[in-house]
């Protein structure tokens, strides 16, 4: 069983939201195998679409190691939001400290209201130009300033 990369504590496994992952018992972070990240987002996010997007951005080393290969993690920012978690460069896979599991639901619920905005706000354009005959904006304006 692999050691915690915050203290040393030996992790042990766990089912959380019906994944397997590792704990630690004495600072509660939680190392999610590679594929395993992919698998908290979807008890949130159930599509490939709501799911699709770059996850890491503003890459920088870690002070921490994997606790599978052990060499240096790096950290960055999960889908651009202020969310810090660290990842294995070998992809063995993540490690979030206490409570950043929550967060990352609450990053991909964001996501999933987010598209749905947007398909809807795409819908209601759909309609407002079905009912000017399918016209561009540009030919309605066109049209009102005497078809120049």
């Amino acid at each position: 069983m692999p050691n915690c990369p915050r203290d040393g504590a030996e992790l042990i496994t766990e089912e959380h939201r019906g994944i397997e992952v590792d704990r630690c018992p004495t600072c509660s972070g939680r190392w999610f195998d590679h594929d395993e990240l992919a698998a908290l987002e979807s008890t949130v996010a159930r599509g490939e679409d709501e799911r699709a997007g770059t996850v890491e951005y503003a890459k920088r080393e870690s002070e921490l190691d994997c606790p599978v290969c052990g060499t240096r993690m790096r950290a960055f920012n999960y889908r651009a939001y202020n969310l810090e978690i660290d990842t294995c460069a070998e992809q063995h896979g993540f490690w979030l400290d206490a409570g950043e599991e929550r967060l990352v639901r609450d990053v991909m619920q964001e996501r999933v209201r987010g598209l749905s905005r947007a398909a809807s706000a795409q819908e209601a354009w759909g309609k407002i130009l079905g009912r000017r005959g399918n016209r561009s904006v540009w030919d309605n304006i066109k049209r009102k300033l005497g078809g120049r």
